[in-house]
């Protein structure tokens, strides 16, 4: 499965209005940015991230084609153990072929997100069951 993180603006300034419904941020400039599509062939998951204060790295929506949840709680992005090795996020999307790294970056986030587990879990299912397709 091929998996992506976005970028989504940064978080100070972008967070408190976040919804589904999202399809641009604020930049930094004080302007709306639209954000980028998502690329091609990506079938897994799709983790939308903003930046904090200090250049850290923030998953604050998690979509699999079927569900989109905006997190309560932001979780922050361990490169290596959430999206593999030698990945570096940019202002462009990101693809991810690391299955496993994305399974543990899931799984994190539902420990932080409990007034969404159900929902996550549902998510976590179906990545299941796909990746036990293959």
């Amino acid at each position: 499965m091929r998996h992506a993180l976005m970028y989504v603006g940064g978080f100070e300034r972008n967070f408190p209005t976040l919804t589904t419904a999202s399809t641009s941020f604020e930049g930094s400039d004080g302007a709306q940015h639209a954000y980028a599509p998502w690329p091609e062939g990506v079938n897994g998951l799709r983790i939308s991230f903003m930046e904090k204060a200090g250049k850290k790295f923030v998953a604050v929506r998690v979509s699999d084609g079927t569900s989109d949840v905006v997190l309560h709680n932001e979780m922050v992005l361990v490169p290596g153990e959430h999206f593999g090795f030698g990945v570096h996020l940019s202002g462009t999307p990101t693809v991810i072929d690391d299955s496993l790294a994305v399974m543990k970056m899931l799984e994190d986030i539902t420990k932080k997100n409990v007034a969404h587990s159900d929902e996550l879990l549902a998510i976590r299912a179906r990545f299941k069951a796909a990746n036990t397709k293959h």
